[in-house]
């Protein structure tokens, strides 16, 4: 059944706030004003060998306003909940484009800020898609369930220590422009998270496996069975960091890789994600992380990778992390390409960029994390489709005579362009003559992004696509993280080169 907004934050004067800010905003002669109220409630818990270690319920609460005055961006923040605060924040937010606009004019610059069309959405709710809130769950529950997993790891033979994180978010926004959108919305998300460590007594050597269980935007049902099988994860994790403890150490050189949705999640991250945001291909951001090989010149033009390769952007698919109805600009979300038959064809974007390159409307991409920072153009759920009648992942490694089955994502370096990356995993299988030969350590895949994308000989079919995704990409100044998800099936990769990282570490 699907949920309401939550009464409690129905019960705040938010369109009194707006109707105040809103007005004062237009009589000092904006041209654009939009209005945001903002409830995000982050709770935690930690325990280290089935023990507690650390717990924490925040809630950041207030609103903002951001005006286009004179062709110039202003934005002022408050948490004074009366209407002639509201006023006063509006009237800051014109001030600092007053101000702004004479910075911009003093560095010569004529360029002015518009928008791009959208059409108004009035009285518009959206809730996102779980069916139990885990706020509604009582503490003692998170943390009994989280005890009763280490334990299980705790008591396997070789598990040394054990450690356990959720994370669950609870987010209201309230939103309204000088145009006349309205729209209410609350998402809900949880990050559970294990990790059993192994050492040799005799060495002192030591390792890790964590689950590949993803983050979601679900509620606390993810944790009792429904989206992933717990109880099989945990039963097998032991005997897996065993077999790890006793691997022979990889052989560097060139591989077939058949990688899975939990590792290939956050390549599709960083070498696809991050690179198609137009922000960063036009340079407009630079400072956090780079810009991006991917230039607006050469969309429709440029090879990403082989023909199969399909991508999209998705602010709408079920449980995304990413996923919500109305972004930070009262655009409604959407679904679009960025990779078409292993070309670029389409970016990320906000209601900015979208008018300043030409595109008809933006795609729903700009968001905030806090009721104190300005909305910025920020990733959607960027997803590698699967072939419709593809093969399983099984079928992917018969094929593979001299390969590795790389699962869970660790580690990763990519440079300021998004062009030359590195990634490591959770777990490393020998493939011989298409069968899995005990696992590998000390491995990394190395490639540019068109290489490796362009080495992409098979996608898998729809029964191996899985959504991944992270609770913190971080960008902008000041810094905004946000969460995300990127889907993908099982994909095999032909001739990259593998490095094997404790060579390079003492080379270094």
């Amino acid at each position: 059944m699907p949920h309401s907004i939550d009464a409690s934050f129905l019960a705040l004067p938010l369109r009194p706030l707006a109707d105040a800010a809103l007005a004062r905003a237009r009589a000092l002669g904006a041209e654009h004003a939009d209005f945001r109220f903002e409830r995000v409630r982050t709770a935690s818990w930690r325990l280290r060998d089935a023990r507690p270690a650390g717990t924490s319920d925040d809630t950041d609460l207030g609103y903002a306003v951001r005006v286009v005055h004179g062709g110039t961006w202003g934005f002022a923040s408050g948490v004074d909940l009366t209407m002639d605060a509201a006023a006063r924040v509006a009237s800051q937010a014109v001030a600092m484009a007053k101000l702004s606009a004479k910075v911009i004019a003093a560095a010569g610059s004529d360029e002015r800020v518009e928008l791009a069309d959208e059409p108004v959405h009035e009285e518009r709710t959206w809730v996102s898609s779980y069916e139990i809130n885990p706020f509604d769950v009582p503490d003692a529950d998170k943390s009994g369930l989280l005890a009763e997993w280490s334990a299980r790891l705790l008591a396997a033979d070789g598990v040394a220590h054990a450690d356990a994180t959720l994370m669950t978010v609870q987010e209201n926004k309230f939103y309204a422009d000088s145009a006349g959108t309205t729209t209410t919305q609350q998402r809900v998300r949880l990050h559970p998270q294990l990790t059993a460590v192994a050492v040799d007594p005799t060495t002192g050597e030591f390792d890790s496996m964590r689950t590949i269980a993803p983050p979601v935007g679900r509620g606390w049902e993810y944790l009792t069975g429904t989206g992933w099988n717990w109880d099989a994860e945990l039963a097998e994790m032991p005997s897996l960091l065993a077999e790890k403890m006793r691997a022979p150490s990889v052989q560097a050189g060139s591989y077939d890789l058949v990688v899975d949705p939990s590792n290939l999640w956050l390549t599709i991250h960083e070498s696809i994600g991050h690179a198609t945001e137009l922000d960063r291909a036009l340079g407009y951001e630079a400072a956090y992380a780079g810009t991006s090989f991917a230039t607006f010149d050469q969309l429709g033009t440029l090879k990403y990778g082989s023909k199969i390769m399909n991508v999209t952007g998705d602010r709408t698919v079920e449980h995304g992390l990413a996923t919500i109805g109305y972004d930070d600009e009262g655009v409604a979300t959407q679904s679009w390409d960025l990779v078409k038959d292993g070309v670029l064809t389409g970016y990320q974007l906000d209601r900015r960029i979208a008018k300043l390159t030409g595109f008809e409307r933006s795609n729903g991409c700009a968001f905030a994390d806090s009721p104190s920072h300005v909305p910025v153009q920020r990733m959607a759920n960027v997803s590698l489709q699967p072939a419709p009648d593809g093969p399983s992942t099984q079928e992917l490694i018969s094929g593979v005579e001299n390969g590795i089955y790389v699962v869970g994502d660790r580690s990763w370096s990519i440079d300021m362009q998004r062009y030359n990356f590195q990634f490591t995993g959770q777990r490393f299988f020998r493939i011989k003559n298409g069968r899995l030969a005990g696992q590998l350590r000390d491995v990394a895949y190395q490639a540019t992004t068109t290489d490796f994308w362009g080495s992409m000989a098979a996608v898998g079919g729809p029964q191996t696509y899985a959504l991944g995704g992270a609770f913190n990409c971080g960008k902008a100044q000041p810094g905004q993280v946000a969460a995300v998800s990127h889907g993908c099936p099982s994909a095999l990769f032909q001739g990259v080169n593998i490095l094997n990282t404790s060579n390079e570490a003492d080379h270094s």
